[in-house]
């Protein structure tokens, strides 16, 4: 494709969920992962910059509510100013997750709006319109509620007779082909062509999803960083490159994500030890199922394995953010009895309670077996 082809290029983007709270994983992940949804902003904005495009588009859910702590919109705004962009306009799109109400964040009197550059534009109207250079033309509508039946794509303004301009549109919703999705604000997979756009930008849906095949595409970006296990697709803005109206416009996917999310069961020592001597994860999000029986000596290892992969307040670990799952772990006593046959009387006395205490309480009798044989381990002093 040549540059002389092109006669506009935007950058399209959705789901940023500023703010999101990752309550299943400790304080520290936690805040690394919050903050992660707010770093990858930069990249997105990068982007944007190293492609020349002339616009870029935000498809709605950018914060996770519709008023989020300050912390996050003037994070946000600060990273526009810093921008020196002047003829590449943003427009930020209210979802269903931030929707324009009296009291949200894009309301014209909150402080947030007046923190956003000039270049920046909220869509706070169902007619609202920006032009891009005199090539092209976005046309938005937003969402008012979080819920609600209203097809905000059939809702835009048909395509003005005469007007020759490529017509954009983008709005936040659900459409109605993907199974195991809950249709919210639901959008007609042929709505761009009934309302004659060149593109319709829509956000919603975490994975990449791109309809056609038509001559009109309607896309999803999905969202830049995973926001939870099971999602698939993510990480990535669709780069659009728009040649002259009628033709096709080529999309471009490009990554910008920093973690990857990784779901793995561990059900010998040998798996263990390949994970903990495996290529470094230090960009990824893990969840570690522990499914094995380990000898006392083993599990020991596995502690002392996972205390690697997880790190310490004063060590990185391998692994970026971890999460373990050790339910599945379990101590194999059989035979433990020889371990404790050169220590007291008294010790050996308690190691057999504690095996005759398995059979009512397993996952007690099996953590104070194995405190037990640490606590037979130790020098004495």
């Amino acid at each position: 494709m040549s540059e002389d082809d092109v006669v506009v290029k935007i950058l399209h983007t959705a789901d940023w969920h500023l703010g999101k709270r990752f309550v299943s994983f400790d304080e520290t992940d936690r805040r690394n992962l919050t903050r992660a949804r707010l770093d990858v902003v930069d990249r997105i904005l990068n982007v944007a910059e190293s492609n020349l495009v002339d616009a870029v588009l935000c498809a709605g859910d950018l914060f996770d509510e519709p008023l989020p702590e300050d912390i996050w919109w003037k994070g946000l705004a600060e990273k526009l100013a810093r921008r020196k962009w002047k003829d590449r306009p943003i427009v930020l799109l209210p979802g269903n997750h931030d929707p324009l109400t009296e009291t949200s964040i894009y309301h014209p009197s909150h402080e947030f709006r007046r923190h956003l550059p000039g270049w920046a534009h909220v869509v706070d109207r169902d007619d609202f319109e920006l032009p891009i250079g005199e090539a092209a033309v976005v046309v938005a509508r937003p969402c008012r509620r979080q819920s609600g039946q209203d097809d905000n794509a059939l809702l835009l303004p048909a395509r003005p007779e005469g007007d020759e301009r490529i017509r954009i549109g983008l709005v936040h919703g659900s459409t109605f082909d993907m199974p195991g999705h809950q249709t919210n604000f639901p959008i007609a997979t042929d709505a761009a062509a009934r309302r004659g756009l060149d593109y319709l930008a829509i956000g919603d849906t975490h994975a990449w999803k791109q309809y056609p095949p038509a001559s009109t595409p309607t896309v999803y970006p999905g969202t830049p960083e995973q926001a939870t296990f099971g999602e698939t697709d993510t990480g990535d803005v669709a780069l659009v490159f728009f040649r002259r109206r009628g033709r096709t416009p080529l999309i471009r996917r490009e990554r910008v994500a920093q973690w990857r999310w990784r779901v793995e069961t561990v059900r010998d020592m040998g798996g263990l030890r390949a994970l903990a001597g495996g290529p470094d994860l230090r960009q990824t999000v893990l969840r570690l199922r522990l499914e094995l029986r380990a000898s006392p000596a083993e599990y020991e290892e596995v502690d002392r394995i996972l205390g690697d992969l997880k790190g310490t307040a004063a060590r990185h670990g391998r692994v970026g953010i971890l999460s373990i799952e050790r339910d599945g772990l379990e101590l194999d006593t059989r035979g433990i009895e020889e371990v404790f046959q050169d220590l007291p009387a008294v010790v050996q006395a308690a190691a057999r309670k504690l095996r005759e205490a398995e059979g009512v309480n397993p996952d007690v009798a099996q953590r104070a077996l194995f405190h037990l044989y640490r606590l037979s381990r130790r020098p004495a002093p």
